[in-house]
Parts: C-alpha cells; sequence; structure tokens
C-alpha cells in the first residue's frame, strides 16, 4: 500500500497493492501502520456505504463541525466517482481549494480526506457502491453542507445542474461565501 500526496498536502491517496492470479485478486485496504507512516494516523470509528443508481448522481459537499468533524477513508466497491475534498480551514494556505479525484473498483485507489474539509462525489457509472471509513460517529447537529457546483469553488463535475441526480439537501445547501468560518 502507497501513500501519496495530492496537490493540498494533507488530502491523501490510498493505493492498494493487488496481488493477483488466474482466481482474481487479493488486496489490503485498510492497514493502521502504513497509514500512519504515510500521514494518516486517525482512528476510524465507523463505516458508511452508499448505492447510487444513475450515472451524474451527486452526494455532497457534506462536513460536520467540531467537536464531530470527520476525516473520510473514500474507496469505490462498484463503479466509479469523481471524488471531491474542499479545504475550509480558514488558517490553511488553500482555504477554498479544491481536490478531485477519479475512483473506481477496477484500480481499488482510496482518497483520504482529513477534518476540516467537505466531502462529496458525482457517480460516472450506473449502480455505483461507494463505503468509507469516518473518524467521528454521525451528528445530525452538527452536520452541515455546501451547494456542490458553487462558481466560487470552481470545481470541473462531469454533470450539469439539469443533469445532476441531488437530494433535496444537497439541492438546498448554501454557497461557501456565506459559510463563514467553520474550522
Amino acid at each position: 500500500m502507497r501513500v501519496i500526496e495530492t496537490e493540498i498536502a494533507a488530502v491523501k491517496r490510498v493505493v492498494p497493492n493487488r496481488f493477483g492470479d488466474d482466481r482474481g485478486w487479493f488486496s489490503e485496504t485498510f492497514r493502521v501502520d502504513t497509514l500512519a507512516a504515510g500521514g494518516i494516523d486517525v482512528a476510524f470509528v465507523q463505516d458508511n456505504q452508499s448505492f447510487s443508481a444513475q450515472v451524474g448522481t451527486v452526494r455532497g459537499l457534506h462536513f460536520q463541525l467540531a467537536p464531530a468533524a470527520q476525516a473520510k477513508l473514500v474507496r469505490v466497491l462498484a463503479g466509479s466517482i469523481l471524488d471531491v475534498a474542499v479545504d475550509l480551514r480558514r488558517d490553511s494556505p488553500t482555504y477554498g481549494r479544491h481536490v478531485a479525484v477519479t475512483l473506481d473498483a477496477k484500480g481499488g485507489e482510496q482518497l483520504y480526506v482529513p477534518a476540516g474539509f467537505a466531502h462529496g462525489f458525482c457517480t460516472l457509472e450506473p449502480d455505483t457502491m461507494v463505503a468509507y471509513k469516518v473518524s467521528a460517529y454521525y451528528s445530525a447537529a452538527h452536520d452541515r453542507n455546501l451547494v456542490w457546483n458553487d462558481p466560487d469553488l470552481a470545481i470541473a463535475w462531469p454533470v450539469d445542474e439539469a443533469g445532476a441526480v441531488l437530494s433535496d439537501k444537497d439541492r438546498a445547501a448554501p454557497r461557501f461565501a456565506d459559510l463563514g468560518a467553520a474550522f
């Protein structure tokens, strides 16, 4: 397993090794010591999984405020996504910038999104299943979101507003400019 920095150093790509033969392949997808050596020293407490039937399903941009802020380790079990992490840390030199990475089940790559970031994804294939570990339990009182296609964030989503499949919560999310100091 390799841990690779992205253009925002706190966000990391995690690339598991796959060992294959005529039966298929085997891979370690989570290993505490290897992740810690790569700068991911987080205790994950909950696993989440989502299924999206349609291409263009957008989930996000979601985050939780402290003391329930969540780091996430995201991977795709079936299909593929454009996975996005937006830096919400006010004192960060990358505040308001984002990392966008394509993740798919075929390659098995994962994305580590630290606390202090909003996270979201768009499905690129039908019947996409995403699994992710989080470092804090879900808390409705701390749950927040940002509008996925905010022009101030300049995220190059693979779907436009008319083609996006959204929840009511994500459709009504506030703009980044209205966020204030979240972290």
